[in-house]
């Protein structure tokens, strides 16, 4: 399966096309919100990575340097992806596909990410099995890059935000926390089989279709006293040889 017909899919099980919304139509609106979300986490990630790494008053190891350089890479390059598909025909989100990503460990993918973070709001707790664990790259980037990115933006100013990572029966298990309220439209946004009107919940709902494209799950946790959780459930296990 690949992400943007996965996306595709995810719109036409909505129902059938009324007389006065052909489906052509259709597709091109919600390829333009799609593309509206998908601009900016690649936008604001980037103008996050660009802090980093001219922030004079926390000097970066150099592996800290290379992951946040490697995510700069990949996603100027998902902008890329992004304009190309778009700029390709108007049903852009039946031939905008990409080949499958190919597997990468866990913890390469989240030195980056977590950087995204500022550090006196950062908790990453990442067992050794889980870091070693292979995943898709590009998809579980971009999941764990918007998931980052919403926990930032709807969390509480200079609240906490975490990422964990741990091997369960059955797969791998990834959370990614902030402190605020768990409100019924973020079970609603995740729950929904097509996307709503304008952008709201729209990223989480493309962040299930690319989980969803690796056979994974998602669902939202609350945390006790206070807190939200978003949980992604991916098969896999320890690399093997």
């Amino acid at each position: 399966m690949r992400a943007w017909q996965g996306l595709l899919r995810g719109f036409r099980r909505s129902g059938p096309a009324r007389a006065d919304c052909p489906v052509v139509g259709a597709e091109s609106e919600l390829l333009l919100r799609v593309l509206c979300h998908e601009f900016r986490t690649p936008v604001s990630t980037l103008a996050s990575v660009t802090r980093a790494l001219t922030d004079d008053r926390r000097p970066l190891s150099g592996d800290e340097r290379r992951a946040l350089n490697e995510l700069a890479r990949d996603q100027a390059g998902h902008l890329q992806n992004l304009l190309r598909d778009a700029a390709s025909s108007t049903n852009a989100l039946l031939l905008a596909t990409r080949p499958e990503a190919t597997t990468v460990p866990l913890g390469k993918i989240l030195r980056g990410v977590a950087l995204l973070v500022p550090d006196h709001r950062r908790r990453i707790r990442v067992t050794r099995r889980a870091g070693a664990c292979p995943v898709p790259e590009l998809r579980t980037r971009q999941v764990l890059v918007n998931l980052v990115d919403n926990a930032l933006r709807h969390g509480p100013t200079g609240g906490q935000v975490g990422v964990y990572a741990a091997l369960r029966r059955g797969g791998l298990r990834i959370l990614v926390t902030d402190e605020g309220w768990l409100q019924p439209a973020l079970f609603e946004a995740i729950r929904r089989p097509a996307p709503g009107a304008g952008t709201s919940g729209l990223g989480l709902w493309i962040v299930r279709q690319l989980v969803t494209a690796d056979r994974g799950r998602m669902r939202v946790l609350r945390l006790h006293p206070r807190g939200v959780a978003l949980e992604i459930l991916l098969p896999g296990g320890p690399p093997t040889g």
